[in-house]
């Protein structure tokens, strides 16, 4: 939670905060995530406005993951990017707000950061994440990590209806 009475509801009023929190569970998607409880470094800007608080700013914290594609851990940093208007309680009606949910509400001059650090951090993720560009995953017969053993490779599959004539050539070749 945020305290926003020190900027007071005059419009064009403004200050800055900075700030580190621990971070909320589940912040991010499941092959890469902030690990719950790590710190969570926030830059901000409160400006009053006449709806109610602008809030802008970014919020930095460490990922940790796997490949999408090797599975290999995956250690890295995001920088969201955040911006929401949230709009005094007193000024909207109770009824009005309950048919709007998209509108972000400051609850006794308080304003709750997790869902606009929420949304900012999983729309910045990656949808695929990646240990490196160009990893080349996983082999799909045996598993083995193609960026080890490069050169990793398999027989041609014998397809299974002519199986039995394989045995015919190999008599031959005696």
């Amino acid at each position: 939670m945020l305290d926003t009475r020190e900027l007071g509801r005059r419009p064009g009023s403004q200050t800055q905060v900075t700030r580190t929190v621990p971070a909320p569970a589940d912040l991010g998607i499941e092959v890469l995530a902030v690990p719950e409880g790590a710190p969570v470094h926030l830059d901000l800007r409160l400006e009053a406005v006449m709806e109610g608080v602008l809030i802008t700013g970014t919020a930095q914290a460490e990922l940790e993951g796997e490949c999408a594609r090797c599975l290999e851990p995956i250690h890295d940093q995001i920088e969201a990017t955040l911006q929401e208007l949230f709009v005094y309680d007193d000024i909207r009606d109770s009824a009005e707000a309950e048919e709007d949910d998209e509108v972000s509400m400051l609850r006794d001059d308080l304003v709750d950061l997790e869902p606009l650090l929420r949304d900012a951090v999983v729309l910045a993720l990656p949808f695929q994440p990646l240990c490196q560009p160009d990893c080349p995953g996983l082999c799909s017969e045996c598993g083995a990590r193609l960026a080890d053993d490069p050169d990793h490779a398999h027989d041609a599959p014998i397809d299974p209806r002519w199986s039995a004539l394989q045995g015919l050539t190999d008599e031959s070749d005696d």
